[in-house]
């Protein structure tokens, strides 16, 4: 059982302040730090650590988490847990969360109003005016009506954009390598070399998983149509940047806009170096998709609300590695959260384990996951340190947490 008093939590990457508030609701002992942490760094500050609040810079190795002698739940701010061993983090029993749907809205207008302004050329008109120049001509100004937005990646951000882009009049073809349901008059198309021959635009929605980087490259970029727009607000890993800058530079592709990088500055104020930098047919942003105010705030009583339930009560809905076990708490009950092995008559073992020193189960679930499995059990009155030596003690058992 971790003492409430004793909770000490870890947020970087400067997580909205609503976060802090709502743990230090809890009475957790909140540290609250501006910019990401390297491995080395994280090594060093994670030991004690029961609770950490990351966003998208920090990376959270196998080699971190072994040092995370307390840690139970990490948080990330954001969408994206790639940056998050999550093998490493379930065989040590610790669950993450995330913010699957809380800046998805941010990340659409952001998508659109970069659609609109490469189409109508407002970066280049807006460079020229404070150069002093008044360059008021409609060549190369479009409208984005009626033309066609291929969107990879149709999941929560792919979708809403494509109902959105559709509202202004855009024809929308997507592809997505899942079976995904077509929303309104989206087109399906069976390959991404369909998509990119007949799209006017271009953009990218997928996550940042070891296999899709560099997938974007010089042959996706020449199968492209003659002045088309790219744009990328994934992951910068997913995009071969030297690839765009010459598909840019030899005309082929009129304008793109990019939020997201390969690699990235640790903080405010640190100097960005790309191989995009000084195009003016390109809009380059840091990292901002997901940043508004309304985003960040949600996200961070979001994911703040979940890691403290996870603490209190056990329960792991939503969690992105372990098994979605909720079970309403009981007054007067002692609860055992039980993450382990998934194999054959697990149940039977623990509950023969409390049969044997005469514990009796109130209320009981559990719930698999691949390779493991995440039990709760409510239990009423007393039980000695024995029950817990014995259930700790299991082939099985990755963790147990006395939880009330």
């Amino acid at each position: 059982m971790i003492d409430e008093a004793k909770v000490r939590v870890l947020l970087l990457e400067s997580i909205h302040p609503d976060a802090v508030t709502r743990l230090e609701s809890e009475g957790y002992a909140v540290e609250s730090v501006r910019n990401a942490l390297d491995e080395s760094e994280l090594i060093e500050r994670i030991r004690g650590v029961h609770l950490l609040g990351i966003r998208s810079k920090t990376k959270v190795s196998a080699k971190a988490l072994e040092a995370a002698d307390k840690l139970v739940a990490i948080g990330a701010f954001c969408i994206g847990t790639d940056q998050i061993d999550l093998t490493a983090a379930s065989a040590g029993g610790v669950a993450v969360f995330n913010a699957p749907f809380s800046n998805t809205r941010s990340v659409v207008e952001l998508a659109i109003a970069e659609i609109i302004s490469m189409t109508r050329r407002l970066t280049e008109k807006n460079a020229l005016m404070h150069q002093g120049v008044w360059d008021k001509s409609a060549d190369g100004a479009h409208e984005i009506r009626g033309r066609r937005l291929g969107i990879v990646g149709y999941g929560n951000i792919g979708t809403q954009l494509s109902v959105l882009a559709e509202n202004l009049g855009m024809h929308v073809s997507f592809y997505d390598t899942a079976d995904k349901l077509a929303l309104s008059n989206a087109h399906r198309c069976t390959s991404i070399e369909e998509l990119l021959e007949t799209s006017d635009i271009v953009t990218i929605h997928v996550d940042g998983r070891p296999g899709n980087a560099g997938f974007f490259g010089a042959e996706q970029f020449k199968r492209m149509r003659e002045g088309a727009l790219f744009l990328n607000l994934s992951r910068g890993i997913v995009v071969d940047h030297v690839a765009l800058r010459e598909a840019l530079e030899s005309g082929h592709l009129a304008g793109a806009a990019v939020d997201v990088f390969p690699t990235e500055p640790k903080g405010r104020g640190d100097e960005f170096v790309s191989e995009l930098r000084g195009l003016p047919n390109v809009i380059l942003t840091p990292h901002i998709g997901g940043s508004t105010e309304e985003a960040q705030s949600d996200i961070g009583a979001f994911v703040a609300n979940k890691l403290a339930t996870f603490v209190e009560e056990g329960n792991t809905t939503l969690s992105v590695n372990l098994p979605g076990v909720a079970l309403p708490e009981q007054a007067g009950q002692s609860r055992i959260g039980h993450v382990h092995v998934n194999t054959p008559g697990v149940l039977a073992q623990v509950n023969s384990i409390l049969a044997e020193h005469k514990v009796n189960v109130e209320g009981q679930l559990l719930s698999t996951r691949g390779e493991y499995g995440y039990l709760i059990t409510d239990i009423s009155g007393d039980f000695s340190d024995e029950v817990l030596d014995r259930l700790r003690a299991m082939e099985q058992t990755v963790r147990l947490r006395v939880l009330s």
